[in-house]
């Protein structure tokens, strides 16, 4: 089977299998989106959920979470993990937001990842959800469901958005991305990957390979 073959295929087996996804963080606002994604790291949606509406109430925009003591920033993020750096983190970020874009979330990645503590991936989070931009999004979901795929045998984050960008139609990047986060954590987990119930386990070449849960 051919590469465009395969991809066109899987990109029909997953529209079915997930015809409706959307970022699972919850926001308001592209500043909340953007603070929630950078929360994010190593931390499941569910826990930043929870944490967020309390940290929102108490620092609801970029002049106040500026403004903040460090120490009342970790308080209120202290259950995401790693809640020093990621306080520091959007701190900064916030700080950035005022004195380079008058406090509002710029809408183009080089912009975004010109704000401290943030990269490609977040910046690409914010572009979709809050923009309406068609964006690659490497978590370690669409990395890990990709080379599976067989989409790509890369491990850098940034060269596997760009490799798929190569091979995945414009209009697909971000409902692709989605879809496979849905599927990784529903089916294709990192340890346990339960191809007998796999819809892609067809036209996946690490089907065969991997064990059943």
């Amino acid at each position: 089977m051919g590469k465009k073959s395969n991809t066109d295929k899987i990109l029909t087996i997953l529209e079915a299998a997930y015809p409706d996804v959307k970022t699972q963080l919850d926001h308001d606002t592209p500043f909340q989106m953007l603070v929630a994604t950078i929360l994010s790291a190593q931390c499941t949606d569910r826990q930043v959920n929870a944490v967020t509406p309390g940290l929102f109430r108490a620092l609801p925009t970029p002049q106040a979470m500026a403004g903040a003591d460090l120490g009342t920033i970790e308080n209120l993020i202290r259950s995401t993990g790693f809640y020093r750096n990621k306080a520091k983190h959007i701190k900064n970020c916030a700080r950035s937001l005022l004195d380079q874009y008058g406090g509002q979330v710029p809408d183009t990645l080089e912009d975004l990842t010109t704000l401290q503590g943030v990269g490609r991936k977040t910046a690409n989070v914010v572009l979709s959800a809050c923009f309406g931009q068609q964006t690659i999004v490497v978590d370690t979901h669409v990395a890990r469901l990709s080379r599976r795929l067989g989409l790509t045998d890369r491990t850098d984050p940034v060269k596997i958005e760009f490799g798929l960008m190569d091979v995945l139609p414009k209009d697909r990047w971000s409902d692709f991305c989605l879809q496979l986060i849905y599927h990784g954590r529903a089916v294709c987990g990192a340890r346990k990957p339960n191809c007998p119930l796999c819809p892609l386990a067809s036209v996946c070449p690490s089907a065969v390979e991997a064990p059943a849960a």
